[in-house]
Formats: structure tokens, sequence, C-alpha cells
């Protein structure tokens, strides 16, 4: 009985979505926590975190020079992990060159009053009839299920 409250609970403080395009996975633990717990769930899934950038952080700079029109969404923070993998990109340009353009990927975090969103722009929606479309559909699927599991961990 405990553990299906738990499930509840879990359900109910985590939510995704992906209307349009961008699959959004949401939840109430900590930025810091996601974004560790992310990136070693995408590391297990062996996509690799080959840059990483603190772009809220970057842009701070410019807070007195933008003026109003900085930061005006609220956000707490902005981070991007790119991510890439050698075999999946290897094996996207076997079955269709011009689909290399999704490589490498990325994953972004971003924040706002107490909520942590992780954002993933699904390349599947780019595939459409290309011969790769199979394989960027596995890969879309492994990395949401490396996001999914990377908030799972964080909420505990």
């Amino acid at each position: 009985m405990t553990r299906l409250l738990t499930a509840l609970l879990l359900l109910l403080a985590t939510t995704a979505s992906a209307d349009n395009g961008i699959y959004t996975k949401t939840t109430e633990a900590p930025t810091d926590n996601v974004y560790t717990e992310v990136y070693k769930a995408l590391e297990n899934e062996r996509f690799w975190v080959v840059f990483e950038a603190n772009i809220g952080e970057n842009i701070k700079r410019f807070a007195e020079k933008w003026g109003e029109e900085y930061n005006r969404s609220g956000l707490t923070a902005m981070r991007s992990m790119v991510v890439c993998n050698g075999w999946w990109a290897n094996a996207v340009s076997n079955a269709d060159p011009q689909m290399v353009a999704l490589c490498p990927l990325r994953v972004n975090i971003i924040a706002k009053d107490g909520v942590t969103s992780v954002l993933f722009a699904r390349p599947g929606v780019f595939a459409g009839s290309s011969p790769a479309k199979d394989i960027i559909a596995e890969i879309e699927t492994k990395i949401i299920a490396a996001i999914d599991s990377g908030v799972a961990a964080a909420e505990k």
C-alpha cells in the first residue's frame, strides 16, 4: 500500500508532455539534483555529455545592458547538456547522412517558481520519412527514458 501511495504521489509531483515536439518533464526536485541525476542517467545510456553550458549564469553579465528585457520569463536556472553517442551517430549517418544535422543532441534544464523542467527537442519530429527514422525513434526513446530515470532519482 505504501508503494502504491508513493507511486501516485510521484505521478502527481512529476509531469511530462511532448505536445509541440519538445518533451518536457517537470518536477519540484531541486534543479541541481535534477541536473546531476539526468547527467548520470544519460551517461548510463551511453549518451556522453560532451559540452555543458550554464546559460543562465552566462547571460547574467548582460542584465544591466539589456535592462527590462533581461530574463523577463523569471527563470532561476537555464542550463544545457550537449550529448552524443558515436555508435548512434554512425548508425544515423549510414541510414541518412542528412539526418546527421540532428547530432549532437541537447537536453536543457530550466527552473522557475520552485519547478524544474527538463526539455528535449525530439529528433523524431524532423525524421519524417527518412530512412533513419527508426534509428532516430530509438535514440529519442532512450534519451526520454534517461530523462525520466534521472528525474525519478532526483525526487528520491
